[in-house]
């Protein structure tokens, strides 16, 4: 594609629409996704002994392991979330802001 291309997706707003719901969308999830896992650490280096207890009485697991599994499972399902999204509204905003680009060229 041609810089010229290039700027006619940048000026439109769909192009706009894109980088915000993208960028909104990223920045949403990155914030959870830290503070899930910062505040687990933070469980751990000010609370580890509320970690090691059971999970519930003659349990061999411990609260810490099951919220780091929670945490695990919840970190790759909000990339599956992340990678549908992407797949789907995002690719189809680029293919229109693309088609739009190679309309205005002819």
């Amino acid at each position: 594609m041609s810089s010229v291309m290039y700027e006619r997706m940048r000026v439109n707003p769909k192009f706009q629409e894109l980088v915000h719901k993208r960028g909104s969308f990223a920045w949403t999830l990155a914030t959870i996704v830290l503070v899930l896992f910062y505040g687990f650490f933070l469980l751990v280096a000010f609370s580890p002994a509320l970690l090691g207890q059971k999970i519930a009485e003659g349990s061999m697991w411990p609260i810490g392991y099951t919220i780091e599994l929670c945490l695990f499972v919840f970190f790759w399902l909000t990339t599956v979330v992340y990678v549908r999204r992407a797949n789907g509204e995002f690719d189809e905003l680029t293919q229109q802001l693309i088609k739009e680009a190679q309309k205005e060229k002819l």
